[in-house]
């Protein structure tokens, strides 16, 4: 009897196995990102000399094409501030010697302004790609990663500090090694965090656009096509309409980024909460959901769990056995003093070295200039993020203790935080020229405009966190008031609190860079700084005071972490842990 070469399955397995609708909607949109990436890559691979032949046009036509360039080189961005969080992050909060040069780095790195790093990275990334444009795309991506990446390697360090002690014991007792704990137990505790710092990360990349898109250091002049480099062309020309529609470009990509990936991923990360009760809300996507009711696409996923399942049970170090109590010796001191010893002759080889270079080329003047900036500029920040706490604590507390009001809030909050300084130069140039007001107050706004969500998002953070039995028992014992936020929910969201207030200061210094320097057209508006003494060296290519400034920012930050901050992380750790 002829027996056919192919035979389909049973009807009950085939409706198992067959794509159901969901599936269609899924490839469509798997489709659409495979084609929007290849579109963009093919355009990065173009000559340096096509952007002056095609230069960034003000045509609204042209702001989809601008939006889908931009947006990739964000999550590019983000991509390297995740490696490097996963990375740098967990060596510091693993190593204690590595803690030492890795936590003072991330003060300086944050404090460093984005035109700092442009001002220094672009000759050197157009070098690696004569040419090509590649090599402005990658030095706009690097500027993009240095206003993502310190926020979220903040915010995984504290919760890898910050993780309870009772799992961590559970997995040593059960012989975990460090890459089986790592994945089982630190990444997820630290996950919903995380999350929420990404988001709020890549606003903050939103917020820097115009600097990384519209390169202008010097005698180098490189406008990108994007959003950025669009906006910024429009301040320029005084274009108000042109304005308008790249700030609604930019509210569309972020309310799709948001439908397509951030809620999906806050949903996910919703299982990761640390808790020993059932929450009654969760937080849901419809993007997630629909990944869920696929049967194709779960079907050609099962060989990638497979092997991440495979992954985790692999044990790159030895199982090492949990030490009985008072056998272990202790450990000799003379490897820390050393290491301790190193740091500090290398600090003082790099001080030599800065005081050399400024000797040279510097006058007593620039000094007096940089450090009075400076501490104009530590004035508005104190103030700005004294006033900010104030303010979003409480709304952040609410809010993550609601989590269909989160879900409500969590666009919106994206949008605002994502809402370039640069948008309000002119009311700002304008309102001031007009009125006489005084710039070195009224500028001041513009720098925490987009930093003081960092306090936010990290607030929502830890209320979202806060484990549900912790909540029942503080309505068992009927807390109220005042007792409630001393006794419950404020040594619960310190900890998420120190890492946004630390990003916010931090980030509120590399706004100051344009924030004190505002321009429309051909006027200008100055406060009293150090930011805008960056700007003026920056835009004219004056490397000696650029050094200069970038030098003293990081100075004026690193000693403001070390005396606030820090005290603040250590007694975070010692006395708030979820134990």
């Amino acid at each position: 009897m002829f027996r056919p070469f192919l035979q389909f399955p049973p009807a009950p397995l085939r409706a198992r196995w067959w794509p159901n609708a969901y599936d269609l909607i899924a490839f469509a949109l798997l489709i659409a990102a495979a084609v929007a990436l290849a579109h963009a890559a093919m355009e990065t691979r173009a000559p340096l000399a096509a952007l002056d032949a095609a230069p960034v046009s003000l045509d609204p036509a042209r702001l989809p094409d601008y939006a889908l360039r931009t947006t990739l080189r964000m999550f590019a961005a983000m991509l390297a501030s995740l490696l490097f969080t996963f990375t740098v992050a967990t060596w510091a909060a693993k190593s204690r010697r590595a803690e030492r040069l890795i936590v003072p780095a991330l003060d300086i790195l944050q404090s460093v302004p984005v035109l700092g790093f442009l001002s220094f990275t672009v000759a050197a990334f157009l070098g690696l790609f004569p040419g090509r444009q590649l090599g402005a795309e990658c030095a706009a991506v690097f500027a993009i990663f240095t206003s993502q990446a310190w926020n979220m390697a903040f915010s995984f360090y504290q919760s890898l500090r910050t993780l309870p002690r009772d799992l961590d014991e559970v997995a040593r007792g059960f012989g975990l090694s460090a890459w089986q704990r790592f994945w089982r137990l630190e990444a997820p505790f630290a996950m919903p965090g995380l999350v929420w710092n990404a988001m709020m990360s890549m606003s903050g990349g939103w917020f820097f656009i115009v600097a990384s898109e519209a390169i202008s250091v010097g005698h180098t002049t490189i406008a990108l096509p994007g959003v950025g480099s669009y906006l910024a062309l429009a301040i320029a020309r005084e274009d108000f309409a042109a304005v308008g529609w790249a700030v609604a470009a930019m509210a569309a990509v972020i309310v799709l980024c948001d439908q397509l990936v951030f809620r999906p991923v806050v949903a996910w990360a919703d299982k990761f909460r640390s808790e020993q009760t059932a929450s009654q809300q969760r937080p849901r996507s419809w993007m997630y959901e629909l990944i869920g009711r696929t049967r194709a696409g779960k079907r050609a996923l099962r060989p990638l769990a497979w092997l991440w399942q495979r992954a985790l049970c692999l044990r790159l170090r030895p199982r090492v056995p949990v030490a009985a109590a008072g056998v272990a010796a202790p450990a000799s001191p003379w490897p820390d003093r050393l290491w301790l010893a190193a740091l500090l002759l290398a600090a003082a080889a790099g001080a030599w070295l800065a005081l050399d270079y400024g000797r040279q080329h510097l006058q007593a003047d620039d000094l007096r200039a940089a450090f009075g900036g400076g501490l104009a500029t530590l004035l508005r920040v104190v103030v700005l993020i004294a006033i900010a706490s104030a303010i979003w604590v409480p709304v952040g507390v609410w809010i993550g203790l609601r989590p269909r009001w989160a879900q409500r809030a969590q666009p919106v909050a994206q949008l605002l935080a994502a809402f370039p300084a640069n948008v309000l130069f002119p009311a700002a140039v304008i309102a001031i020229l007009a009125t006489g007001a005084n710039p070195d107050v009224w500028l001041s706004p513009l720098m925490v405009l987009g930093t003081q969500w960092y306090i936010l998002f990290n607030v929502i953070a830890g209320a979202s966190a806060v484990p549900t039995d912790l909540r029942e028992a503080a309505s068992v014992y009927r807390l109220r008031s005042w007792t409630w936020w001393r006794r419950a929910i404020g040594p619960a969201v310190f900890p998420y609190y120190v890492t946004g207030a630390l990003t916010a200061s931090g980030g509120s210094w590399n706004a100051s860079i344009v924030a004190e320097l505002v321009t429309w057209g051909d006027r200008k508006v100055e406060a009293y700084g150090l930011g805008s003494y960056i700007a003026r060296a920056t835009e004219a290519g004056d490397f000696p005071r650029i050094v200069l400034g970038v030098a003293v920012m990081s100075l004026f930050v690193t000693a403001f972490n070390r005396a606030l901050w820090r005290p603040l992380y250590a007694y975070a750790e010692r006395r708030l842990r979820l134990d």
